[in-house]
């Protein structure tokens, strides 16, 4: 479901504390945080923020086109590793009987 029109976009306080200081001081560092829920708000723009996957944390440089996207949808959780191949001796063995 969509956040009420009404209600602002969720930003955790923590992250956009630093977003504003970094602006203040003009300066670019890469931001580590675990909010994944947070939106991406134009304070952002041009900083690289690494954001938590479960594992590790991936670097996102935020641009103009991901403003009110999350930043948990720039960052995959899982990899995909493929279907499973077919094994051809189940099928020999489904053969015979």
């Amino acid at each position: 479901m969509a956040r009420s029109l009404r209600k602002n976009t969720f930003v955790s306080n923590d992250l956009l504390s630093k977003i504003d200081n970094l602006n203040m001081n003009k300066e670019k560092k890469i931001i580590v945080t675990w909010s994944r829920r947070s939106a991406i708000v134009p304070a952002m723009i041009g900083h690289t923020i690494a954001v938590h996957n479960g594992k590790s944390h991936l670097p996102i440089f935020i641009s103009n086109g991901m403003i009110n996207h999350k930043l948990g949808e720039f960052v995959p959780t899982s990899i995909f590793q493929g279907h499973a191949k077919k094994d051809k001796k189940s099928k020999n063995e489904k053969k015979k009987n």
